[in-house]
């Protein structure tokens, strides 16, 4: 007697052909993967240095940085993103969107630093009582300072230098806590 396989005989070949993705829809996904190597490849080494990526992918998108010639870096290119097709692509593309600014939660993160920013302008204790809570080590003489050189560059209508920068002061010591 043969053993027969009845695993798929219920299928049609018409359902198994619908089932794999078109050659257009194959082509569509690699040229995303190569955009996203661009991406990449447009991104400082500091940047570059905190995405979690295989060794070999970082070391195929350092080259494309150094290559200047048209065609040889269109090649390169094309092997990124071939290397990207074996790669987990999701943290990347996480962290390409907290770079570009899309990211929901890095958003979100921005607006509660602007809004305790504001709170220190408004209310000098109730705003340093809350960054010594998240932040002990943080320079509260330095904010002090920033604080009523921001105020009186308001009062002033000059640039706001103190104001912005508070908000990297605070950036950093969130950007510390984060990691």
């Amino acid at each position: 007697m043969i053993p027969v396989d009845t695993t798929d005989n219920d299928k049609t070949p018409d359902e198994d052909i619908d089932s794999r993705p078109s050659k257009s829809q194959k082509k569509r996904d690699m040229l995303a993967l190569q955009d996203m190597g661009e991406a990449l490849v447009a991104m400082s080494a500091e940047r570059l240095a905190k995405i979690d990526m295989p060794e070999t992918l970082l070391d195929a998108i350092r080259a494309a940085q150094r290559i200047t010639k048209h065609e040889a870096r269109r090649r390169q290119m094309q092997y990124i993103g071939r290397l990207m097709r074996d790669t987990e692509t999701v943290p990347i593309q996480a962290a390409l969107d907290i770079v570009a600014g899309v990211s929901a939660a890095e958003n979100a993160r921005l607006h509660r630093l602007e809004r305790l920013r504001t709170l220190l302008l408004e209310n000098e204790s109730s705003a340093l009582d809350e960054i010594t809570a998240a932040h002990p080590g943080a320079d509260l003489q330095q904010l002090r300072q920033l604080r009523r050189n921001a105020l009186k560059e308001q009062q002033q209508n000059k640039p706001p230098r103190a104001f912005r920068e508070i908000f990297r002061i605070l950036r950093e010591l969130d950007g510390e806590a984060n990691q």
